[in-house]
């Protein structure tokens, strides 16, 4: 009988695995996919979740792979550029994007040595319940030998389709429409800082990343996908030619290093987070666009808030820990719903109104402004944080 299985061994699942161990919890993670496997993602890590990893003990090996540390944004829209620094948050100022191959793996590692049991290439089919409906652990495949395997939590961290939440019929408590579609790939020897070009239409993004590579990612309006999908590439090379046209020309001399990914299938919703015996965490539970890359950050948060509230609960009443995971998904609605909304706002890649034109250029004449604003960018300070006298002095 294990404490809790963890099903899924990305960023929420060996994050959650990391901290149950440590608190000495019996945890045993399992992956369908083999160890330090890639995965499609935009891989940005913002303040909050660098601030996560550097709790945990893992933000310097992330250093230690060559990953660069993103201390400068650069940020155009119509007429506008803002560039600077966040102030950040627990003393980190800047963001990291790890290859997920990089970052996953470190997690699980750090989970293990933790003491959880890591299995990869483990596939979850289906779920244990007692006479009451509880679940009480998983069922599954390895190759071609089935397993099973119990434990008084089963916590879902398999992603937005998650096997987990298909199993407890988790119904949607919020669901919005495909805003977005993206594709992306990695250069090298592009020089960049982290950078952010909307226009109508369109929102184009750099980010250093490992091994010396720049990943360049473009997107469209969901209703040009079936348009764009037929020819990716020259859809993709024209979105950054039409809205970062200096970063075009940077990218003119050399070749994708890798093949372009992509995805048209960037659902936004809202899960039930848990039921008897079980919690959902990260995309599994709550996901969105990925035009603000808050995902890590926010599955990062997500099991900071699940760790803290099971507390002593994991071993003991099945009742209190009902409880616990009660408290657990009303914190995360209640505090993933402002980020939520705003990533809405964004991948809706919409014409940016003269007000919100006329508020940036005051932005980008002040430092201080400009680091309150990218505060705001990577989810670590609300909207209204902006609104302080010296904008409406400028304004």
């Amino acid at each position: 009988m294990y404490d809790a299985i963890v099903v899924g061994a990305r960023c929420a699942g060996a994050s959650a695995a990391l901290l149950l161990a440590r608190a000495g919890y019996r945890v045993l993670l399992l992956d369908k996919s083999a160890y330090g496997s890639d995965t499609l993602s935009t891989h940005l890590v913002h303040q909050p979740g660098i601030a996560a990893l550097a709790r945990w003990g893992v933000l310097d090996q992330v250093r230690a792979s060559g990953c660069p540390p993103l201390q400068r944004t650069v940020y155009e829209v119509a007429d506008i550029h803002i560039e600077g620094c966040a102030r950040g948050v627990e003393g980190q100022r800047a963001g990291f994007a790890p290859r997920r191959r990089v970052l996953d793996a470190l997690l699980v590692d750090a989970a293990a040595t933790a003491g959880a049991e890591f299995r990869e290439r483990r596939r979850v089919t289906g779920l244990l319940r007692d006479e009451a409906g509880r679940v009480v652990g998983v069922e599954g495949q390895h190759g071609h030998r089935t397993f099973t395997e119990r434990a008084r939590l089963v916590i879902g961290a398999d992603g937005m389709r998650s096997t987990v939440a298909q199993l407890v019929a988790a119904p949607y408590s919020v669901r919005d429409p495909l805003l977005t579609c993206a594709y992306y790939t990695y250069w090298q020897d592009v020089p960049a800082d982290l950078e952010l070009y909307e226009r109508p239409g369109g929102w184009v993004a750099a980010v250093p990343t490992n091994a010396e590579a720049t990943l360049v990612l473009a997107y469209f309006p969901q209703s040009r996908f079936e348009e764009v999908r037929t020819n990716a590439r020259h859809a993709y090379q024209e979105q950054i030619r039409a809205t970062a046209p200096a970063l075009y020309e940077r990218l003119q001399d050399n070749e994708p290093a890798e093949r372009l990914r992509g995805s048209g299938n960037q659902q936004n919703f809202f899960r039930q987070a848990t039921g008897p015996g079980w919690v959902l965490v990260g995309d599994a539970g709550h996901h969105k666009d990925s035009i603000t890359a808050r995902g890590i950050s926010d599955a990062f948060q997500q099991v900071d808030s699940l760790v803290g509230e099971v507390g002593s609960t994991l071993g003991g009443d099945p009742a209190q820990l009902d409880e616990a995971l009660a408290r657990f998904a009303k914190n995360r609605d209640s505090t993933l719903a402002p980020g939520y909304e705003a990533t809405l706002s964004v991948a809706r890649l919409t014409p940016p109104h003269e007000q919100r034109l006329s508020l940036l250029r005051a932005v980008q004449s002040d430092p201080e402004l400009v680091s309150i604003y990218l505060d705001i960018v990577a989810g670590i300070a609300p909207a209204h944080a902006l609104y302080t006298p010296k904008l409406l002095e400028l304004l």
